[in-house]
């Protein structure tokens, strides 16, 4: 690999070589239920805990990707996951199972794209096979961050829906499938913003950062690709996101980009605020409805950008503000 500005570029690039995206039953109620791999009606998936709901969705999700790409976990160097939990318990309790070598990962909503990253890096230095991760939970994440779901309180219209959902992608040095050619990780950005039921506006600014810097290293514009694909930003974000990079970057990035917390629900008839949030948003719609387009030929090339709020309850109590990120991969067929 040799790095320009701020972008890892893969001489020999990885390869995707199987992918799974698994959702709860509001989700499977939006416009995308045809493409996920599993819709689960019962959210609790049969667990104690909200927690090990999630942890048990996120296990399904790697076991799908890993049958697609006809590997076993004994085939699989090192697997790469994270959420929104503490201590990242929600990877830890599916991975621990799976007797792989682990690798845990904080992102917040960044982090399919922060693991498909690290993977690819890790493919390209030797590794043969690799599995990335992530999940969220709408009632483990909401609990933690905001207020107990027995408490019932008003949500203001920048809020988003917590996606209940996981998704995992195998990468492998050789082998059939999507290629990421580009990857980039990226920089903090906080300007500020200190509401936690607005992290569109949190995390805006470091997408723009990141799609700019990706477009300047790369000599590209945002008509080059079929889509440039934000992870979570919802309604709020979304509109600030071409605001800025109009007025940073001079950049006209609206009827070129998708927003996969807009994607994974229909806003006029879901209640969901500005739209959908969680690692599990961007992870299950990029590794179903997205990667299955890119199958079927109607996409091919795919800039993919995570955005994450690197925030936690500590902080948010403290009055901190909410530092955002975002990482981008390029995905190619």
């Amino acid at each position: 690999m040799h790095i320009k500005g701020k972008t890892v570029f893969f001489d020999s690039p990885p390869i995707i070589t199987g992918h799974a995206g698994v959702v709860g039953k509001k989700e499977g109620e939006g416009p995308l239920a045809e493409d996920f791999d599993a819709i689960f009606e019962d959210t609790t998936m049969g667990q104690q805990s909200y927690e090990l709901a999630e942890s048990a969705m996120l296990h399904d999700a790697i076991i799908r990707a890993l049958s697609d790409a006809k590997k076993s976990p004994s085939e699989v160097n090192f697997v790469l996951s994270g959420d929104l939990l503490d201590q990242c318990m929600g990877s830890a309790f599916a991975l621990k199972d799976l007797n792989v070598a682990s690798i845990g990962l904080f992102g917040a909503c960044s982090t399919m794209a922060l693991s498909l990253s690290v993977g690819s890096m890790l493919v390209d230095g030797g590794a043969d096979c690799v599995v990335a991760g992530t999940s969220s939970h709408f009632c483990s994440s909401e609990r933690q961050f905001r207020f107990p779901l027995e408490y019932g309180g008003q949500r203001p219209p920048t809020s988003q829906w917590t996606v209940t959902g996981a998704g995992s992608a195998v990468i492998e040095k050789k082998g059939k499938g999507i290629t990421v050619k580009a990857v980039q990780i990226g920089t903090i950005t906080d300007l500020g913003i200190t509401d936690a039921n607005n992290m569109g506006a949190a995390m805006a600014p470091a997408a723009a950062r990141t799609i700019g810097n990706f477009l300047r290293d790369t000599g590209t514009n945002p008509q080059d690709y079929d889509m440039i694909l934000t992870g979570d930003l919802g309604f709020t974000g979304t509109e600030l996101l071409y605001e800025i990079m109009e007025k940073e970057y001079k950049i006209k990035l609206k009827g070129y980009h998708k927003d996969c917390g807009l994607l994974i629900y229909d806003l006029k008839k879901q209640d969901v605020n500005s739209g959908g949030s969680g690692c599990g948003c961007s992870g299950s719609v990029l590794c179903s409805h997205i990667m299955k387009r890119m199958e079927k030929g109607s996409l091919k090339k795919v800039l993919f950008v995570a955005t994450g709020a690197l925030m936690s309850p500590t902080s948010s109590k403290q009055g901190n503000p909410i530092p955002g990120i975002a990482h981008a991969v390029l995905l190619e067929v």
